[in-house]
Parts: structure tokens; sequence; C-alpha cells
């Protein structure tokens, strides 16, 4: 049986796929567009979804929730906040679109760009 065996484990101990997370999140803010692999950019999108959602709602205790999803990234933190927070105001949710890319030429793995809308 399967129960409870819903995320991604990318043959990782948690503290790794903890920090592999946190890492795409910090590049997709820095970068806006990142490329990764389709289950990486599948499992990006509900965790740097939420962080847009609370950065919209800038209090103090939301921007200390958000330094300590990103290793206390500042410069993340403050461009996910006065940057692209603001873009999606009105907008309810569905703030990432991942495009599918053919296949990774040495492993044949799935590749996809997640983006911000």
């Amino acid at each position: 049986m399967r129960h409870h065996d819903a995320n991604r484990k990318f043959n990782r101990s948690t503290n790794q796929r903890r920090a592999l997370m946190r890492g795409l999140a910090s590049s997709l803010i820095e970068h806006g567009r990142i490329m990764t692999t389709e289950a990486k950019a599948k499992e990006l999108r509900p965790a740097i979804e939420k962080m847009v959602t609370k950065a919209k709602n800038p209090t103090l205790s939301n921007k200390r929730l958000l330094l300590s999803n990103l290793y206390n990234n500042t410069e993340a933190v403050g461009k996910l906040v006065s940057d692209i927070a603001p873009r999606y105001q009105e907008r309810a949710g569905g703030y990432t679109r991942i495009t599918k890319l053919t296949a990774r030429k040495g492993d044949a793995s799935p590749m996809a760009v997640i983006e911000f809308v």
C-alpha cells in the first residue's frame, strides 16, 4: 500500500531534498525562470506558490517565514516581496507555468522550464 507516500523523494535524504527545493526556489525568484527536470519543477510549484501567497501580505511574521524557507536569503525575499508579489495582488493563485521540453541528451530525463506567469 502506498498510503501517505505522495511526495517525490529524488533518491535523497530529507535534508538534501529540503536543500534542493530551497535552492531551486531561490534560483527561480532570482532569475524568473529556470530549466530543470520535469519532476523537480512539479515538486517546486506548490512550494513557490505558497511563498508568493505569503509575500502578498508582507507582515513581519510572513517575511520571517519566507526568510526561514530561503536560508535567510534577504535578496531573494526582498525581490519576492517588492517585485514579484505585487504583480499577483489581484490573482488568486497560479503564479507559475511549467513548459515541457525535449528530453535531456545525456540521460533522457524529461526536462521542463518553470517560470512566473
